[in-house]
């Protein structure tokens, strides 16, 4: 899946990477109040790193006109609601689960997913992506139905997730423990060698011939993870099914997925009563025709929740393009990934922000999730993929932990934006403003505004709440995040 990513993508030349240092304890997250009325909680992370995920001090929410508005006035509707919102987070991968449940000490393991997914002491991550058998980011190549070359076995009798139970699976009990409602993605870097093409893990396609044996080790994948505890709440067919590459892939082109889903999968989950929601595509956003493509049979789309989208091409426009033609239809952002090609914390912080955390969300995410959540000093371990990807965190040799960049910019959201709140309506500033944002309804009435200052100064603006308002004025190259009941 992550090719090297050298200068294919403008987004390079934004420099996106990671921090140079543990976060100052001072400036660790805290439970706060949001719940007194007219005062406004505020917490900022900027690009001098002087602000990280930093608690200021509450803004006072007044009557219209008691204070001079500022020129950049955002107007929100929290009447009108848009998609509903299933989580922020990242992905939990092989290499990621070994590096949590062997690297660390028990304490410094449950110190690290506390600030990960503790909803009041730590960030709150509330979505996971995982991978079904190995990926690019696992330590060897495996699926759950590996057999010797030139054998087969159509009824999935030799079907084990035994290799999961070293390392991913107890680490997602942990993470379930801490957050007993956290939506878990499942997706496939591959078949069962034996039912490709290419007769291996890298490249090729699903033979046809195995279309109704693979989706019944779709089902048995569920059922192995529910006798777990754990449930899976969405699946995506095959990750980035235009890309074929030297560790587990496979090709898959949208006729194909369609006839997959159509005939086999779908029926198969419906014969089942699984109710997993089954999303299309898994790949960039310079695609759009191929989820599009499906969602135009209504045979194959009855059995869809929507499309899951990457950001190593195209603009996230592409998601609002397939909304508009399927407005019934679930949209997910599900990978990108910073590393060693981006080193400067101030632009990754803003690319983030505006094209996956905002941007997603105001094209009709229901959901942001970045790719490794953990990898070592060395980027890794990996498995013949990206070779200078970073996660969310660093894990040393020695168990301490270096949150990135990418952690503060799912921490804006993750924290604050609980599942099942909505977003709203929010009229957009102008261009010149430099400012961008993005407004939710929380399941308990607290509001939050996400903003994102580009500019390399301080920037004044007004929330318009009908009768009442309230000004800030946000840092350069900053991102803050407002709450408020």
């Amino acid at each position: 899946m992550k090719r090297i990513l050298i200068a294919t993508f403008a987004w390079l030349t934004f420099s996106l990477i990671s921090c140079s240092a543990d976060t100052p304890a001072s400036d660790d997250p805290k439970p706060t109040d949001t719940t007194t009325v007219n005062k406004v909680a505020v917490w900022v992370t900027n690009g001098t790193q002087s602000k990280l995920l930093k608690n200021e001090n509450a803004l006072s929410v007044v009557k219209a006109g008691t204070i001079s508005p500022s020129a950049n006035l955002i107007n929100i509707d929290f009447s009108t609601k848009l998609q509903e919102m299933e989580g922020f987070g990242a992905a939990l991968t092989g290499s990621s689960a070994y590096l949590i449940n062997q690297k660390l000490n028990a304490t410094q393991r449950e110190s690290l997913l506390k600030d990960l997914f503790d909803p009041n002491a730590g960030i709150g991550i509330s979505y996971l992506r995982i991978t079904m058998g190995a990926s690019d980011f696992s330590l060897e190549d495996f699926t759950y139905n590996d057999l010797p070359a030139g054998q087969t076995d159509p009824a999935l009798s030799k079907f084990s997730i035994s290799k999961d139970h070293t390392d991913l699976i107890p680490v997602l009990k942990s993470v379930v423990a801490l957050q007993p409602s956290i939506r878990i993605m499942a997706t496939p870097w591959s078949a069962p060698a034996w039912m490709k093409t290419s007769g291996k893990l890298a490249g090729g396609s699903l033979k046809s011939e195995w279309y109704g044996a693979y989706a019944n080790y779709f089902v048995k994948y569920l059922d192995a993870y529910k006798k777990e505890g754990i449930a899976i709440d969405a699946i995506s067919v095959q990750n980035e099914p235009l890309h074929e590459a030297a560790y587990p892939s496979m090709g898959m082109d949208s006729a194909a997925q369609g006839n997959f889903i159509k005939n086999h999968l779908g029926p198969l989950f419906k014969t089942n009563a699984i109710k997993t929601k089954i999303l299309l595509y898994d790949h960039n956003w310079d695609r759009p025709g191929y989820p599009i493509s499906i969602l135009n049979d209504p045979q194959a789309s009855q059995y869809v929740a929507g499309s899951a989208f990457h950001a190593y091409g195209g603009n996230v426009s592409a998601m609002s393009e397939v909304h508009d033609q399927f407005p019934g239809k679930g949209l997910y952002f599900t990978e990108i990934s910073g590393g060693r090609w981006a080193t400067n914390f101030s632009d990754n912080l803003k690319w983030n922000m505006s094209s996956i955390f905002i941007g997603t969300a105001n094209n009709w995410s229901k959901n942001a999730l970045l790719w490794n959540i953990a990898l070592d000093e060395s980027d890794g371990p990996k498995n013949k993929g990206c070779d200078n990807c970073r996660g969310v965190v660093t894990i040393a040799s020695n168990g301490s932990v270096t949150k990135n960049v990418e952690y503060y910019t799912i921490a804006h959201m993750s924290k604050f934006v609980k599942p099942g709140a909505f977003r709203v309506q929010s009229d957009r500033l102008s261009a010149s403003s430099q400012l961008e944002h993005v407004a939710f309804l929380n399941p308990d009435g607290s509001k939050v505004l996400v903003v994102l200052n580009q500019g390399s100064d301080n920037k004044k603006f007004t929330v318009a709440l009908g009768e009442n308002q309230f000004n800030y004025t946000i840092d350069p190259n900053a991102v803050a995040t407002l709450v408020w009941k």
